[in-house]
């Protein structure tokens, strides 16, 4: 059987792509290495964006639902110095155009909008190839697989689709993030909790910094960044984690005890999280049949904005699909010259804004470039 649309990757924009084209009647299926919906956590906080994340919602019909998931509160942002002292503290005062919700219940919203038997589970791909006139084979590790008119690769940074568009892979930025988490933070925690407030922290120095959000159920989700080689992050034994967050914690002498403590009184094993890209405007020539959206296409270190680019990377190529009945090729031409375009800006700011937070003149160059937003 050949599948008009083939999906890799049930994150957040091949599941809105399999939305947009179920609104719109047009079939697809989507094919997860993961075993099931909750195999893994689905990560943090996203905030969704007014100009990007939300119109793909919207799309997707979804915009009313996803308002439900909101955190209230979220969107306050402070920035701390390494001794703890305020820099600059933003309420959320209800105006903002960044709402927060937790990545795995904006995941589910979407999952329980397909119809059954959309998202297959446990298809883990080893290998695409193509078979010529547009349609692909695509191999998986259970010794099973499918061939497909359409195949779309929405499976992130190492992606199985994208050699059949382009050699490019990703390199390591030369920073890497460690992930921890403190439950019940108001009762066990609460220097840190006091520290981090009611939504976002920041507290940044050259090289260095440790960023915070207080999430769903009294929990303070850290990333503490570190610019390093991957050997030196090698040299830790993650598992460890006590030794482990020592030695993380041992890169931020002198500063508050609120700080390290959301690295040392983890509730959890410390996480490695290496950041990777692709080159800013990665891009390809059009090549029949199959396209890539998301990080599978323009993979950039955290910036806030990957999760919104997928959702609108999917939501404008399933409105293409729909938009032009029969013609495949005009439809990704359409959706990859929109995305490309994009993805480049937001890589290129998203640079910028690692350059202002770990540069040599962090904090103070955040304090202004947030104090300069302020006013326009």
């Amino acid at each position: 059987m050949c599948h008009p649309v083939t999906i890799i990757g049930a994150g957040l924009g091949g599941l809105v792509l399999a939305r947009v084209l179920h609104v719109h009647d047009i079939p697809a299926v989507v094919c997860e290495a993961e075993p099931s919906p909750d195999s893994r956590p689905q990560g943090g906080m996203l905030d969704i964006h007014e100009h990007n994340g939300q119109p793909a919602l919207a799309a997707a019909g979804l915009l009313d639902r996803f308002r439900e998931l909101v955190l209230p509160g979220r969107q306050a942002m402070r920035l701390l110095a390494q001794d703890g002292a305020v820099l600059l503290d933003e309420p959320d005062d209800g105006t903002g155009g960044r709402p927060e919700v937790q990545r795995g219940e904006l995941r589910r919203l979407l999952l329980d909008s397909l119809p059954a038997g959309t998202v297959r589970w446990g298809s883990k791909v080893t290998a695409t190839r193509a078979l010529g006139d547009g349609r692909h084979e695509v191999e998986f590790a259970d010794g099973g697989g499918l061939t497909t008119d359409l195949l779309v690769g929405a499976d992130g940074a190492w992606s199985k689709v994208r050699p059949l568009l382009s050699g490019a892979e990703p390199r390591y930025t030369g920073r890497s993030f460690v992930e921890t988490y403190l439950y019940d933070a108001d009762t066990r925690h609460p220097a840190a909790a006091k520290a981090v407030g009611g939504g976002a922290m920041l507290a940044l120095a050259p090289g260095k910094g440790v960023q915070a959000h207080r999430e769903k159920g009294d929990t303070l989700h850290t990333y503490v960044a570190l610019e390093h080689p991957r050997d030196w992050f090698a040299a830790i034994d993650f598992t460890d984690a006590d030794a482990a967050a020592a030695r993380i914690a041992a890169e931020f002498p002198g500063w508050a005890p609120e700080l390290t403590a959301l690295i040392t009184e983890s509730d959890t094993a410390p996480v490695l999280r290496p950041l990777h890209e692709l080159p800013i405007g990665h891009r390809w020539e059009r090549v029949p049949g199959v396209t890539l959206l998301g990080d599978a296409a323009h993979l950039a270190a955290p910036n806030g904005e990957g999760a919104n680019l997928a959702m609108l990377d999917g939501a404008e190529l399933g409105a293409a699909l729909a938009a032009h009945p029969g013609d495949v090729e005009t439809a990704l031409a359409e959706h990859e010259r929109a995305m490309f375009a994009r993805g480049a800006e937001a890589a290129a700011d998203g640079a910028e804004a690692y350059r202002l937070m770990f540069g040599p003149d962090a904090p103070h160059a955040m304090v202004a470039f947030f104090a300069a937003a302020g006013q326009e």
